[in-house]
């Protein structure tokens, strides 16, 4: 049934049918379809219940920031089964992200690329938001990770000031945290992955962490892209602030054994890859990543997750929890409860 639903929705923008699905579940769950809804999606009763930093997760499957940008279809995205949902990324800002159109589907390679530039309403509306959340659903199970970054305009030399205004102001309002200077849409944000640009970033927020009531895990996303010696940084440092966390990974910037035409991706432009394109690299991280460490940081998997086999493979790789972005795209709302099942039989 998806999949002639899909076929239609792919003959539109991607970005003008991401919304218009998005809301008419909306639509959909303020009508009082929610129930019904979750009775077709929901996880509740499939036991895969994960425990990760401390906290208790209903299953292990999430969805990847840049989806729900600003914290507008949490009520939706829990019917359909989530373990987990990561909002954002957030600014401190309001900004447009970059020119349109910056979302691209890739049928051949079950792909797509993204240039969105960290559009988002900027961290007090998503605050705002997230706060009624919480006041209205304080049962929910339902994990909300807010992922973090920098506003365009700002220098990367001022960075650490933007990830400390939407640390300080998400705190109360997310379980966790994600340090995002991996996306390659801001320009120069890559730069910040470089080993003494992180820790500046992270040490300053793991010291503001520690003068909290309840210290939220502090994650980091970071790239496909990163070399061994960058990888190996990255772990070195984690080790020693005591990092939380790990997500592996974002997209790629690479183009390498791809079906869609050079002509495609040439009219397509700039933007990261993600999808099964990415599967073989991130699991590849992953594994190494936990190897190295012996489980010391915990690692959320995601690139290239469409299928059980998929969320299988990263979880035997080390990873504890994962999650879907464009796998949710191609294969559905079906997708967590067939993965959640599997896993669990």
């Amino acid at each position: 049934m998806y999949k002639i639903l899909r076929n239609i929705l792919f003959l539109f923008p991607a970005e003008g049918v991401h919304y218009f699905a998005m809301n008419c579940l909306k639509l959909l769950c303020k009508l009082g379809f929610k129930k019904l809804i979750a009775a077709g999606y929901s996880t509740n009763d499939i036991k895969t219940s994960t425990t990760f930093c401390g906290l208790e997760f209903k299953n292990p499957v999430g969805l990847g920031a840049g989806f729900d940008k600003n914290a507008k279809y949490l009520n939706e995205l829990e019917a359909l089964g989530f373990g987990f949902v990561e909002i954002g990324t957030v600014t401190p800002l309001p900004q447009a992200g970059n020119d349109k159109p910056r979302l691209f589907r890739l049928p051949q390679d079950k792909a797509l690329i993204n240039r969105m530039g960290f559009n988002n309403d900027g961290v007090r509306m998503v605050t705002h938001r997230l706060k009624e959340w919480k006041e209205r659903k304080n049962k929910s199970q339902l994990i909300i990770g807010g992922n973090i970054g920098k506003n365009k305009i700002t220098p990367n030399e001022e960075a650490w000031k933007d990830y400390e205004i939407c640390f300080k102001e998400l705190h109360p309002y997310v379980d966790y945290f994600v340090v995002n200077v991996s996306s390659p849409n801001t320009p120069g944000l890559r730069e910040l992955q470089e080993k003494e640009s992180l820790r500046k970033i992270l040490s300053h927020l793991q010291t503001i962490n520690a003068t909290q009531n309840q210290p939220k895990p502090l994650l980091l996303k970071i790239a496909p892209d990163l070399t061994q010696e960058q990888i190996d940084d990255v772990i070195d440092l984690g080790l020693e602030i005591k990092l939380d966390g790990l997500v592996a990974t974002n997209t790629t910037i690479s183009r390498d054994n791809l079906q869609t035409t050079q002509h495609q991706l040439q009219t397509i432009g700039a933007g990261g890859l993600s999808g099964l394109p990415v599967k073989q690299r991130s699991t590849e991280i992953v594994r190494y990543i936990c190897t190295q460490t012996k489980g010391k940081i915990p690692v959320i998997a995601s690139g290239g997750i469409f299928t059980a086999a998929d969320a299988k493979e990263k979880l035997e790789a080390g990873a504890i929890l994962v999650q879907v972005w464009t796998g949710f795209i191609y294969e559905g709302p079906g997708i967590v409860k067939k993965i959640s099942k599997t896993l669990n039989a």
